[in-house]
């Protein structure tokens, strides 16, 4: 029997999310948990599985439209079911038929008989000054979709630039400089929301730590050397942290209007850059897991985040975020709590550097480190106690593995 197929809560208290695609053509049987819809949210692009084998019967929302939750998307058939009125089904199913036809062009319930567009794509035009009417729509039926106004910006940059650099040239005066506008996408958005969010509300105080890591180094390599499991620098940085976080339980905290949340598991978010920004994935229970399973569940996490497959619950939870930039060279850096997570562990290359050991100069590999902790549930006391159960735990990594 067909159904609707509508817009889900991919995020606790949300209104709307963006239909980002249809990987499935409609009258294009599906098998269950197939991905049949990609929904695009503040902090990530989300695949929608499918609960059953099926078919797109009708598509009620275009690609790029912005939809509240609850709103129908989609008519979902059984394997092989045909429906010879499908106007009359959706009106049986309370999608009227004037917004049937206005979704062939939109979001239900909005015409736009002369210039047909999603609101995601006047949004952007709005805050970018553009006129509908100068923008062509390649969208289907000539629709104007997000990226019509992004390429559409990008031009009108251009010659911007252009006009304004000849300007320059005439009036005998150096030219301007010359620039790019590229449309904020969603994901940017709440990037910039919930840091600036960060900054505001939660008083950050950072330290830092240095860590030897020779035996860390040594220790890896002897665990790669059966090839099973590829354990990296930073699987080891993650499974210390958790190690310290069961050490010192204070820290193993959030800040609440009401509470000081006391978690008894680690539950730990790596950050990953991918092409549209940076995500946190959750690493849940890292307190109870072995090395090898950090490291499986770690590639497992990044594989998905960069290719658009992180589901809503991996981005929900943890206290503590390992995000590491060693990898480019970066010695140290300080980086911003993720809310509503009280602390963030900056991770610095691990770099040959004199050291004295016992009275005497010699070279070892160390890495460095910062922490940037929330002010209000965590005391510096607290925090200094975590850093040298960390960096001692790096130092002697054979009790990472206990």
């Amino acid at each position: 029997m067909a159904r609707l197929l509508r817009m889900p809560e991919v995020a606790a208290n949300s209104v709307e999310a963006v239909l980002s695609a249809w990987p499935v053509p409609e009258n294009t049987p599906f098998r269950s948990k197939d991905a049949i819809a990609t929904i695009e949210t503040e902090k990530a692009v989300l695949d929608v599985p499918a609960d059953a084998d099926g078919v797109i019967l009708k598509r009620l929302v275009p690609a790029g439209a912005v939809v509240e939750v609850g709103a129908p998307i989609a008519l979902l058939g059984e394997p092989g079911e045909r429906v010879d009125d499908l106007s009359a089904l959706l009106v049986n199913l309370g999608v009227s038929s004037e917004a049937t036809v206005s979704t062939s062009a939109d979001v239900p319930g909005r015409r736009e008989p002369r210039i047909l567009s999603s609101p995601l794509a006047r949004r952007l035009a709005n805050e970018a000054g553009l006129a509908m009417a100068d923008i062509i729509g390649t969208g289907p039926g000539g629709r104007i979709v997000r990226r019509d106004v992004e390429q559409a910006a990008l031009a009108n940059s251009g010659n911007t630039s252009a006009t304004t650099s000849a300007t320059a040239s005439l009036d005998n005066s150096a030219p301007a400089a010359t620039y790019d506008a590229v449309a904020h996408t969603r994901m940017r958005r709440g990037i910039a929301t919930r840091l600036t969010q960060s900054t505001r509300d939660a008083p950050h105080f950072f330290l830092r730590g240095t860590a030897r890591v020779d035996k860390l180094l040594k220790l890896r390599a002897r665990l790669n050397d059966p090839g099973n499991v590829s354990v990296t620098v930073n699987d080891l940085v993650v499974t210390a942290a958790a190690r310290a976080h069961v050490l010192v339980p204070a820290m193993n905290v959030i800040w609440t209007p009401d509470a000081v949340r006391l978690f008894s598991g680690v539950d730990i978010s790596v950050a990953v850059a991918t092409e549209k920004g940076l995500v946190t994935p959750v690493l849940r229970r890292v307190d109870q897991m072995r090395l090898s399973a950090v490291a499986e569940a770690t590639h497992d996490l990044v594989g998905r985040a960069r290719s658009g497959r992180l589901q809503q619950e991996d981005l929900e939870g943890g206290t503590l975020t390992v995000t590491n930039l060693g990898m480019f060279g970066t010695e140290s850096f300080a980086a911003i709590i993720n809310p509503p997570q009280s602390a963030i562990l900056a991770v610095g290359a691990a770099l040959e550097k004199p050291v004295a050991t016992k009275g005497r100069l010699k070279v070892g590999t160390v890495m460095r480190f910062t922490l940037s902790v929330d002010h209000r549930p965590i005391d510096g006391a607290t925090a200094a106690q975590w850093m040298a159960a960390f960096t001692s735990l790096l130092e002697e990594p054979v009790r990472i593995l206990v």
